[in-house]
């Protein structure tokens, strides 16, 4: 390292060549100003000056030159990529232009920047307003303003308010009539830089094949009416709520003496045929043909026309319009007039013993509507307890199958696949319990279809073996191929009857379901190591509420094989019994061998964690605040907006109506008397259009069967099965 007194040195030698630099460059300025005194030094100044700026001006225009031509360069790279986006535009255009769909491009200000010649053939109304770059809210209110939607003719400012509010959205399809009868499917989306795409799709001609499909189904179902009413032996005729004729049958012609070649028989409207009866038939009661209001309760008249008797009945149609039928009871009242001469001239012959068959028949009445009223109170009581067990129960349904479309642990998982088949196991037991109360009176019939045994048996093994696990008790159940012929839901109550029994009765040892499977029948047998049944009890223990034994402390009424017993009768499957006191008992049942058919698996529930795509919003209309928040969480958790109510009148219903639902959800018995068909009919009229729609009940009775099926509504009966439920909304195209 240099020390200090070396670095001091350098330092001043570093000055010193300073100072001499600066003393040369002094000498030489002075020298310079004293020359510049006279014209020579002045002249030479001047040209050194000259030089200098030669050599400025020089620089300068090398330096232009050279920016000159990096900006020509500049240019003509510029002039290639212009040349290069205007064949861009051109293509993009062309390609835009050759859609068959109409297509329009809006910016983030809303402002349409892009549109082809389909759309503006869709929308002429827009002819020369695309090149000014128009708001959608200037487009939507030339619509409006022209009619050109069904809505905007009827209520211009309600449909211009969600026509923008759906384009807001831009969430997706939905559909719009206009008013020249065309169909347009409006599809719009946002773009990643906050504009808007639309695709606008004629399905005019998808709409005329609907219509014409729906003709022809209502052409058939007018065919089967009419046929029905032909055979009719009363005369039956319906008018419109105008009193126009609409449908007839030959008794009707027969009965009034119409000649039915006419083609114009003189009562085509209500008028008409009050005439016809008053002035051609001599009708001595008027009132029987009045024209009624509202919804009436039918009412019946005798009277006479043409000299016969008749029974008139009337019957106002809820649509306004109303039906007459007309019975000619003349043979019958004849019949009365000769049965009431002869019990006179028998009279006084038969008077003792007339008194004592009063007496009988009085009493035989008395037993009759004894019995008719048991019946009915027994029906009504099924119906009830039906209704009230299942409501929780469908909640309970409808939240187990919420929790398993989520992904969970695999311990919760397994514990919501157990509390599903569980519930299965009530639902089962529930409905058998109640349909066999129902097939002890004649009213059902069982459904005999190719059934998977394996199927069955597969949830016995779930279903029983904790239980079996609990009490130290090895059971085992076999896996099998085998299809039999039977009723799915009954066999497998009678298999959870011979397990529950043999598991309930046998103290330590084993139960073993066992599986024979022979060329045209299979035997099922359910094995156990209990104590064993006495000869005598043999047949007691088929019998109801009949226990024999001591069991290991599980509850039990002592149903499980006196609904065996019934089933198996009413199913045509032998059962047997082969046990003795001490060495166990083997109930075991004999069903019919089938070949195996291919499963249908557009039913299975979707796999934890699945969602589908948004399908539009469903209100729900339950008065039980569990079904309905259980229906919620199912629909949510499948896609599906929904809003759920306990009243079609409440704001949370109306609300919905105002956001277009594509479905309603509404339970078959609500409060103050109100049904599902009601609820749903006040709806629409809300609504102003026919909403699809769907009932949920627990009556299963043919009556509400057939007043729902007669206004085309599709039927779940609880408890609500989430796979039938899933499929019926993808038939409904709500999935």
């Amino acid at each position: 390292m240099r020390g200090p007194v070396a670095a001091a040195g350098d330092e001043l030698e570093m000055l010193r060549c300073r100072v001499a630099q600066l003393e040369k460059i002094n000498a030489v300025l002075i020298d310079r100003v004293e020359r510049s005194s006279d014209i020579q030094g002045s002249a030479f100044s001047m040209f050194e000056t000259a030089i200098s700026l030669e050599s400025m001006v020089r620089d300068r225009t090398v330096a232009l030159e050279n920016a000159l031509q990096r900006l020509n360069a500049a240019n003509v790279e510029l002039a290639a990529a212009h040349a290069d986006a205007t064949a861009a535009r051109v293509m993009l255009r062309d390609a835009i232009d050759s859609l068959a769909d109409g297509f329009a491009l809006f910016d983030t200000e809303d402002r349409m920047v892009l549109c082809n010649r389909a759309f503006l053939k869709i929308f002429p109304h827009f002819e020369g307003l695309e090149g000014n770059q128009p708001e959608f809210a200037e487009l939507a209110s030339r619509l409006a303003q022209a009619g050109a939607a069904v809505g905007s003719r009827i209520a211009p400012e309600r449909w211009l308010n969600d026509r923008l509010a759906r384009h807001r959205r831009a969430e997706g399809a939905h559909v719009q009539a206009l008013s020249d009868g065309r169909w347009i499917q409006i599809n719009e989306l946002r773009t990643s830089d906050g504009g808007t795409v639309g695709i606008y799709t004629d399905i005019t001609s998808v709409k005329a094949e609907d219509a014409r499909q729906r003709t022809l189904e209502l052409a058939e179902r007018n065919l089967a009416l009419q046929a029905t009413l032909d055979t009719l032996s009363e005369g039956v005729c319906l008018f419109d709520p105008q009193r126009r004729l609409q449908a007839w049958n030959e008794g009707l012609l027969a009965t009034l003496g119409v000649d039915p070649r006419d083609r114009s028989p003189g009562i085509e409207t209500h008028a008409a045929l009050a005439g016809w009866c008053l002035d051609r038939l001599g009708l001595d009661n008027p009132d029987a043909l009045a024209w009624r209001e509202g919804a009436e309760a039918r009412r019946e008249f005798a009277c006479v026309m043409d000299s016969r008797h008749f029974v008139v009945r009337s019957v106002p149609l809820s649509n306004g319009g109303m039906v007459f039928a007309f019975d000619d009871v003349s043979d019958h009242i004849r019949l009365q007039r000769s049965l009431t001469e002869t019990a006179e001239t028998l009279e006084k012959r038969v008077e003792q013993r007339t008194a004592e068959l009063v007496e009988v028949n009085r009493q035989l009445v008395e037993a009759k509507n004894e019995a008719e009223t048991a019946n009915r109170s027994k029906t009504s009581f099924l119906a009830a307890a039906s209704h009230d067990l299942l409501q929780p129960l469908n909640a309970a349904r409808l939240f187990v199958s919420a929790m398993d479309g989520h992904a969970l642990p695999e311990r919760p998982q397994a514990l919501v696949q157990q509390a599903s088949i569980a519930l299965d196991s009530v639902e089962d037991l529930l409905e058998a319990l109640f349909e066999i109360s129902r097939l002890d009176a004649g009213a059902i019939q069982p459904e005999v279809v190719h059934v998977p045994l394996g199927s069955i048996l597969s949830a016995l093994r779930i279903e029983f073996a904790p239980l079996a696990s609990s009490g130290g008790l090895d059971f085992t159940v076999p896996e099998t191929a085998a299809w039999v012929r039977s009723d799915h839901r009954l066999l497998r109550r009678v298999l959870q009857n011979f397990v529950s029994n043999a598991i309930r009765y046998t103290e330590q040892g084993a139960v073993d379901v066992e599986v024979s499977v022979g060329e045209e029948e299979v035997v099922v047998t359910v094995r156990d190591t209990g104590p064993g049944i006495a000869p005598q009890d043999r047949d007691e223990i088929f019998e109801e509420f009949r226990r024999v034994g001591t069991t290991r402390g599980i509850p039990g009424k002592g149903l499980g094989l006196a609904i065996v017993r019934r089933v198996s009768a009413m199913l045509g499957h032998p059962i047997a019994l082969d046990t003795a006191p001490g060495r166990g008992a083997a109930f075991s049942i004999r069903l019919p061998r089938v070949a195996a058919v291919a499963r249908n698996d557009d039913l299975a529930p979707a796999a934890p964690g699945a969602r589908e795509g948004a399908g539009g919003l469903v209100l729900v209309i339950d008065n039980d605040p569990g079904i309905r928040n259980g229906m919620e969480a199912l629909l949510e958790n499948w896609g599906l907006d929904v809003v759920t109510a306990g009243d079609p009148d409440e704001p949370a219903a109306l609300t919905a109506l105002a956001q277009q639902p594509t479905l309603l959800i509404v339970d078959y018995h609500l409060d103050d008397g109100l049904t599902g068909a009601q609820a749903i009919a006040r709806l629409r009229a809300k609504a102003e259009r026919a909403i699809p729609a769907m009932v949920i009940t627990a009556d299963r009775s043919e009556r509400t069967k057939t007043e729902l099926a007669a206004l085309s509504l599709s039927i779940l009966n609880k408890p609500v099965k989430p796979a039938r439920l899933r499929a019926l909304l993808r038939q409904m195209e709500v999935l």
